[in-house]
């Protein structure tokens, strides 16, 4: 074998192995930052709830201004991400399926909630709504109250899920076309049946994933829900808010075991989201083998 084939068979060993140290190095990288800033926050919330014991932890969840903020958060979430599912439908059945004078500016006034501060958002509704707002005097007048009750953290909700459904959506229908629509129209079928029997199969994982990604990003919300409640406790207190006050009381236990709940249902919509993505990645597979 002459010496330049062994010198070649060496560099390719050497590169071999330099390539393998450096996965290996990125591997465990992955992990510290994985265990630093995800697992060992996660644990401290947990070693904290439990400290004085399960009956202190339970005592906090079901304390009734807790009950009060947990029944808030979901009553929010359950009234925003509808609105944003049927929102989010429909924006991206027109962005994908209708050309449009306007098309660009829609696009980007969805993505407006990912460059504006939720505080900002917040405030936007104070000044609209509040009472000494653009249509405060109004709304006074009819005793109609936004702004520190369930409207204003509903609105300042919905601003802040806004993207989530519609931009999940707009890339997949985008990619799927539009000629199943347009063989269901010449077959007769109008707009709602090519909506339920054609677009919604193509697109239920994605329109699932993108409603867990609005889920628990509503049940998280914090900023612009903080502006627009008021704190007022055991009525617009959400559960982020609730663990705020608690912390500020030096009432840590109670705080980390309101946050605990709060993680466990954020445990729950990750796992919800893993599984759609899944499906969404074996679906795009399937499609790619065809």
């Amino acid at each position: 074998m002459s010496s330049v084939t062994l010198s070649a068979s060496a560099s390719a060993n050497a590169a071999r192995r330099g390539n393998q140290l450096g996965r290996r190095l990125l591997i465990i990288s992955a992990w510290l930052v994985f265990v630093l800033f995800l697992v060992l926050p996660l644990f401290i919330v947990l070693s904290e709830a439990l400290k004085h014991g399960f009956g202190t932890f339970f005592g906090a969840i079901f304390e009734p201004d807790a009950i009060s903020a947990l029944k808030l958060t979901l009553l929010a979430v359950g009234i925003s991400v509808p609105l944003n599912l049927v929102f989010g439908v429909a924006a991206a059945w027109c962005v994908s399926k209708y050309a449009f004078r306007g098309k660009s500016l829609l696009v980007t006034l969805i993505d407006l909630p990912f460059s504006v501060s939720p505080v900002i958002a917040g405030l936007i509704y104070v000044l609209l709504f509040g009472a000494q707002g653009f249509i405060g005097p109004w709304l006074r007048e009819h005793d109609i109250q936004i702004i520190f009750a369930l409207p204003g953290i509903v609105l300042a909700t919905v601003f802040v899920t806004v993207p989530f459904v519609a931009r999940e959506l707009i890339p997949l229908m985008q990619q799927q076309g539009t000629q199943e629509e347009e063989a269901a129209r010449l077959l007769g079928a109008n707009g709602w049946q090519m909506f339920w029997h054609v677009t919604l199969p193509n697109i239920k994982w994605g329109l699932i994933y993108g409603v867990v990604l609005c889920t628990a990003r509503a049940m998280g919300e914090f900023g612009a829900v903080s502006v627009v409640s008021g704190h007022i406790r055991g009525y617009t207190n959400t559960l982020p808010l609730h663990v705020e006050i608690l912390y500020n009381e030096y009432n840590h236990v109670a705080a980390f075991s309101v946050a605990s709940l709060l993680l466990l249902l954020a445990v729950f919509i990750l796992l919800l989201k893993q599984w759609s993505e899944s499906r969404i990645n074996r679906l795009k597979a399937s499609a790619g083998e065809e």
